[in-house]
């Protein structure tokens, strides 16, 4: 089992996930972040500290397209191993559903 970052975190990028992270196993992207698979070593002290609630297991239901797109873009984007700000305006976005389709950026921080 791993932990894989999900679309809630899109807009969001609240980075407490990353302060806690013993292995670095996430990646930044423009508005999300993303954990690298093969990294995660499953200890689950992501989890609980987002305040989005965007990290879950892999073997949640309906988990893998975030399996997918977490090794995609894990493997594309700058390893992140400290923690910043928000993306601007993140509270705003934390209770938006259905962010993927609409704002979900390929791009890199």
């Amino acid at each position: 089992m791993t932990f894989v970052v999900t679309e809630a975190c899109i807009k969001c990028k609240y980075t407490d996930c990353v302060e806690v992270c013993p292995v670095d196993c996430f990646f930044e992207g423009e508005n999300m972040l993303v954990i690298d698979p093969e990294l995660c070593i499953d200890c689950g002290v992501c989890e609980p500290e987002c305040p989005a609630e965007a990290i879950v297991a892999d073997t949640s239901p309906n988990s893998e397209k975030w399996v997918e797109l977490n090794q995609k873009y894990a493997a594309l984007w700058p390893n992140i191993t400290v923690q910043k700000k928000p993306y601007p305006g993140a509270d705003e976005w934390l209770h938006v559903k259905n962010k993927f389709e609409k704002y979900f950026s390929e791009n890199e921080k």
